[in-house]
């Protein structure tokens, strides 16, 4: 039989990982796979245990959030020749999912892993040499997807990030950045960054998504400069999600293969919607093809 290494976060979805257990493994043994089944314990553990584990099964398949899936990437990148990755979504947000194009119900999203689906390569990212599957980002709103509680997430689901973030307003501020990137340069302040490989971020879907291709080797940059007051941070996320143009007002739009980002301070960074550490110079670079995955048909 073909062996599969299934890694769930048992807190996830308000606990729908444990409730959803049987039925998913009944699926992935009637497609014809031995299963391996292991529950996180902690954070980071999906990592150690993919890395340990990943090379010697044929397909790993993970349940949970988009940080579940981006530690199980982060494993799976440690490794000579990543086996094919599967993932059931169960989390608040789900962007990955939406990039995916997966089932929200787990025994179907099972399905899809399991066989049903398409493998296709995609592009994955590294800031500063650590991995990330769809996003990273900088300044306003970036905290929210790790500050708010996960009690709070189970509760409201993607209200509480909403809610957060409102809660965040009097605390934007900018950061004087200088932008390497693929031989171009840019300097000036900024209160956003947006760094991504995806349809969806925040649970919104990316304007003119049909122009994001997946495998080029190319992210989908964003950059909102300085605001003055609470009505610029409205207008340039406005601008952010409506504007047809490639760049324009305080938006600037490019795609990039490696960026280098200089501050005269540490930038802190979200990456999968989870802290992603600060420094003075920041590297995100494009990891073409870099893994195989399962997608919905």
């Amino acid at each position: 039989m073909k062996e599969l290494l299934f890694v769930y976060n048992p807190t996830a979805g308000k606990g729908l990982a444990g409730k959803e257990l049987a039925p998913v493994l009944d699926v992935f043994t009637k497609a014809g796979w031995l299963v391996t089944a292991y529950p996180t314990q902690s954070k980071g553990d999906a990592t150690r245990a993919v890395r340990e584990l990943g090379g010697h099964f044929e397909r790993v398949v993970c349940a949970g959030g988009d940080g579940t899936l981006s530690e199980v990437v982060s494993g799976l990148m440690e490794l000579e020749s990543p086996p094919v990755l599967g993932y059931i979504p169960l989390g608040s947000t789900n962007d990955s999912a939406a990039t995916l194009d997966l089932p929200h119900v787990p025994r179907q999203a099972a399905a899809v892993a399991a066989g049903e689906g398409v493998p296709r390569p995609f592009d994955i990212g590294r800031l500063n040499g650590r991995p990330f599957v769809y996003v990273a980002a900088f300044g306003a709103f970036t905290q929210v997807a790790y500050d708010t509680p996960q009690d709070l997430k189970n509760t409201l689901g993607h209200l509480a990030y909403l809610l957060t973030g409102v809660a965040s307003l009097p605390a934007i501020a900018p950061y004087h950045l200088k932008v390497e990137y693929d031989g171009n340069v840019i300097e000036d302040d900024f209160f956003f960054g947006m760094v991504g490989n995806t349809l969806s971020v925040g649970g919104f879907r990316v304007p003119r998504n049909e122009n994001v291709v997946l495998d080029d080797g190319l992210f989908e940059v964003d950059l909102i400069r300085k605001p003055v007051s609470l009505l610029d941070v409205s207008d340039g996320f406005q601008t952010l999600l409506e504007q047809n143009s490639p760049s324009a007002g305080a938006r600037v739009h490019f795609q990039a293969s490696r960026l280098v980002f200089t501050g005269d301070k540490p930038l802190p960074w979200t990456i999968d919607g989870e802290f992603g550490g600060k420094k003075e110079v920041n590297i995100v670079e494009n990891c073409r093809r870099a893994l195989t995955i399962v997608c919905g048909k």
